[in-house]
């Protein structure tokens, strides 16, 4: 009778296996509904297991993930077309389908397009930027008229200090998530992770947590690479469940002279080349894709610092910024964004790490916020190694500024401003303590993570607010 148990089991277990690759398959194509009534069946059985039941749970979620984020019909999308094309036709809007310049999804039958994706096709298409410019004229972003004001300021007090850093700048933050009210039935327990600066770099220093809006916290070690607060509260009906924490730190701006610096070979048996030189699933893989890309860019040159200086500049000229659908839902980053010519902070960020460990360069991954003035925001950016010079900072998505000074220009391959907020030094790190459901947001941490014993609060339930005050400019 034991054995036949176990026969039995076995059976059901190649059956749910047999299932979920049935159900990959229908959500790979868009056929969601179906994917759904079959996860649904599966789940309306007693013999589930419960990891197995986990996994069930995260795929439904992960459709309705894709869901918010290709929420626009061709109706929709088509008034902010037609404001640069009024007379646009089906052939252009299949051209820029074809290209991925606007970006849709064929979802239980029916395109849809990504929510941004109509202001995005004037970022990513060349030709409809410029139609874009012609319309509205040419119009100089305050980032850009910033860091062509900061940049230089930056490389002059690195040079005078002699060594890689600049002046400092003190900043107090205070960081408000919101969530809605009765998000959850009145009474549960809401928990809620924060994000909380790292320690340990000489950009960010004096790490100090000023207050919290509740007397029990939790404040994760720095050896958690994503660093974290947590706080629970009970939800009360009618009312918003406000979390809230301010800190302060001095940041100071880093910039390295990698021109001339003495760059020597690498030891191919120390442990931050083993590490950061292996691949990492699902995001650092070494894929057919990445292998061409990488030899399309830099051939047979065998120099570290022309190995990445090609890539940084290859990436630069060929993948604009756009807004990006959550992380969450993309099953490999550098793949996405060589298939879809384009990608935001951090997509761009690990197909420049994926190369540059494919060539044999260290690199790591560093996000949190940037803090310009008027243009604070979500950031990610890496740091690669160099024997010598040691890590240096890569901001990819700054890229190659247009500018004549060279030393400008090639600033984000080897430097960064001071006006960043390091709350990452990796990415789909576990957080402290454990999060039980899906994480609304896997690769990355800087908006924060909330639950409650129901399943994961995702980003449509709750709002986030971040405040600055520059306490020595």
């Amino acid at each position: 009778m034991k054995r036949a148990g176990i026969f039995i089991l076995i059976f059901l277990l190649l059956a749910i296996m047999s299932g979920c690759s049935s159900i990959d398959e229908k959500m790979e194509k868009g056929h969601f509904k179906m994917a759904k009534t079959q996860i649904n069946n599966l789940l309306a059985g007693d013999n589930v297991p419960d990891l197995e039941r986990i996994a069930l749970e995260e795929k439904k979620d992960i459709m309705h993930r894709i869901e918010l984020d290709f929420n626009k019909s061709l109706d929709d999308i088509l008034p902010d077309i037609k404001k640069y094309y009024p007379e646009v036709t089906s052939e252009q809007l299949r051209a820029w389908g074809e290209s991925k310049a606007l970006e849709k999804m064929k979802i239980n039958g029916e395109d849809r397009y990504f929510a941004r994706s109509a202001r995005n096709l004037f970022r990513i298409d060349k030709d409809a930027k410029a139609q874009m410019i012609k319309i509205d004229g040419e119009k100089k972003d305050e980032l850009v008229s910033f860091l062509e004001q900061n940049l230089p300021s930056v490389i002059e007090d690195v040079k005078n200090s002699k060594g890689v850093t600049g002046k400092s700048l003190k900043i107090k933050f205070t960081y408000t998530l919101t969530v809605d009210a009765d998000a959850v039935p009145a009474g549960e327990m809401i928990r809620c992770w924060l994000p909380f600066p790292r320690e340990g770099n000489v950009r960010q220093q004096d790490v100090k947590l000023l207050s919290t809006n509740m007397e029990d916290y939790i404040l994760a070690p720095n050896s958690q690479m994503q660093r974290t607060l947590y706080m629970q509260k009970p939800a009360v009906a009618g009312q918003p469940t406000i979390f809230e924490i301010a800190f302060s730190t001095t940041t100071r701006p880093q910039w390295f002279d990698l021109e001339n610096a003495e760059i020597k070979s690498y030891d191919k048996n120390s442990e931050i080349y083993k590490t950061y030189t292996k691949e990492r699933n699902p995001h650092l893989l070494f894929t057919p894709a990445v292998k061409a890309l990488s030899e399309k860019i830099v051939g047979d040159e065998k120099d570290p610092y022309q190995i990445v200086k090609k890539i940084f500049n290859h990436i630069t000229s060929n993948y604009p910024w756009a807004g990006a659908r959550e992380y969450s839902t993309i099953e490999n980053i550098p793949e996405y964004v060589i298939a879809n010519n384009h990608g935001d902070c951090g997509q761009v960020t690990l197909l420049f790490m994926v190369l540059a460990r494919y060539n044999g360069i260290p690199a790591r991954w560093q996000s949190g916020w940037m803090l310009h003035p008027g243009n604070k925001n979500l950031h990610d950016w890496c740091e690669i190694y160099f024997e010598g010079p040691g890590w240096v900072p890569v901001d990819q998505s700054f890229g190659r500024q247009e500018v004549k000074n060279p030393e400008v220009q090639g600033f984000f391959l080897g430097g960064l401003d001071t006006y960043r907020l390091i709350v990452n030094d990796d990415y789909g790190m576990q957080l402290f303590p454990a999060k039980q459901f899906l994480r609304s947001e896997t690769v990355d941490f800087q908006r924060g993570e909330v639950e409650w014993r129901g399943g994961n609060l995702y980003f449509n339930q709750w709002d986030y607010h971040l405040e600055l005050e520059y306490l020595n400019q």
